[in-house]
């Protein structure tokens, strides 16, 4: 299990190591090197779960170097982030990456502040991993290495899911009139949202991240050929903006279907809320962003392009839970996809970002 591995591994250097593990089966791993005293913490955050195996192209496990790419699934979202901040964390901290001392004995850090090295589960759906380590675990700042070209993320988009149940009334399909048709309300449904939808993308442009989405994810309704349909039932995808909070996004579509529930006969509904997340955007001011936009300049030989995501990130939870951070990881391909990659070259430099960010920071 590579939990366990990444456990091991920062045993052997030193490294304070927790095992989180509320949901089983879903294990964390929080490394800690803990300062001499009065510097700054830093929290890096990678997570150790990926998406399925089913339908990857060739050997999803071979983790081989070719043609300067590390092959197989993860290597991009992100067992690359992860190796980088495994390696930076140890050598900034004092113990040199293949386990020989650099300096001090294992368990000193050379550094004044604490380095926290958070390797979480369950990104890849729910987050369950950063809001366990957010329970127990704080830090004056943060990075968190999701795959990012070595461009600097400072915002993504927030996002939220909803269920909305629509209840009609059956009749036999010879005589429609006596029923109320819950998929024909469904169809109202989905022009109201059309409408929301140009609403949102009239609005001003984020200058990161553009427009917020609207959109129909999956509808179910109807029980057989012959008879009205009594319920249908629709799973919507709301993306959100920066300042547009999962509550706002909900009173939103609330509002929406009240409407339809006014003006049409017999339209029932329920909406429920099934996961949101609020949308991540850093200050271009805080310490932990400027510190890593000179680091990075150093290390590339250029300034890091600065950029929005359209996905959602574990920084989400971090900037709400009033830690700073920014995302910046390694270049490669193929996320979610049947063939990944990541840039070897990629990894050794965001190792050496990271490196130099902790000393400074921590320092």
């Amino acid at each position: 299990m590579i939990a366990a591995w990444c456990k091991d591994w920062l045993t052997a250097r030193g490294f304070e190591v927790h095992r989180l593990e509320e949901h089983p089966g879903r294990p964390t791993i929080v490394g800690i090197r803990r300062g001499t005293g009065g510097g700054r913490s830093l929290m890096l955050n990678g997570h150790l779960d990926t998406v399925g195996v089913g339908g990857y192209a060739g050997d999803p496990f071979a983790g081989e170097l070719r043609d300067g790419r590390v092959i197989g699934r993860g290597a991009f979202d992100m067992k690359g982030g992860v190796a980088a901040i495994l390696v930076a964390a140890a050598r900034a901290t004092g113990v040199g990456g293949t386990g020989a001392h650099a300096a001090g004995p294992a368990g000193a850090s050379v550094l004044a502040g604490d380095v926290i090295v958070t390797l979480v589960a369950d990104e890849e759906f729910g987050s369950l991993g950063t809001m366990e380590v957010l329970r127990s675990f704080r830090a004056d700042a943060a990075i968190v290495a999701e795959p990012s070209e070595l461009c600097l993320t400072l915002a993504h988009r927030g996002f939220a899911w909803f269920e909305v149940e629509l209840t009609g009334l059956a009749a036999h399909g010879s005589q429609p009139e006596r029923g109320i048709d819950a998929i024909v309300h469904a169809g109202l449904v989905l022009r109201a949202l059309d409408e929301l939808r140009a609403d949102i993308e009239a609005a001003p442009a984020h200058p990161l991240l553009g427009h917020g989405t609207v959109r129909v994810s999956t509808i179910a309704g109807g029980s057989d050929a012959a008879t009205v349909a009594a319920a249908c039932t629709l799973t919507i995808e709301r993306r959100m903006l920066p300042g547009q909070s999962p509550d706002r996004v909900e009173a939103e579509l609330r509002a929406l279907l009240e409407r339809l529930a006014d003006v049409v006969v017999g339209f029932r509904f329920r909406l429920t809320r099934l996961v949101a997340r609020a949308a991540f955007e850093a200050d271009p001011e805080w310490p932990i962003v400027r510190l890593v936009t000179e680091r990075a300049t150093e290390v590339l030989g250029r300034r890091p392009d600065v950029r929005g995501e359209p996905f959602w990130t574990d920084a989400g939870l971090l900037h709400e839970a009033g830690i700073p951070c920014l995302v910046v990881g390694v270049d490669g391909g193929g996320a979610h996809a049947d063939a990944e990659w990541a840039d070897a070259a990629s990894v050794d430099a965001l190792t050496e970002i990271l490196t130099r960010t902790i000393a400074d920071f921590c320092g």
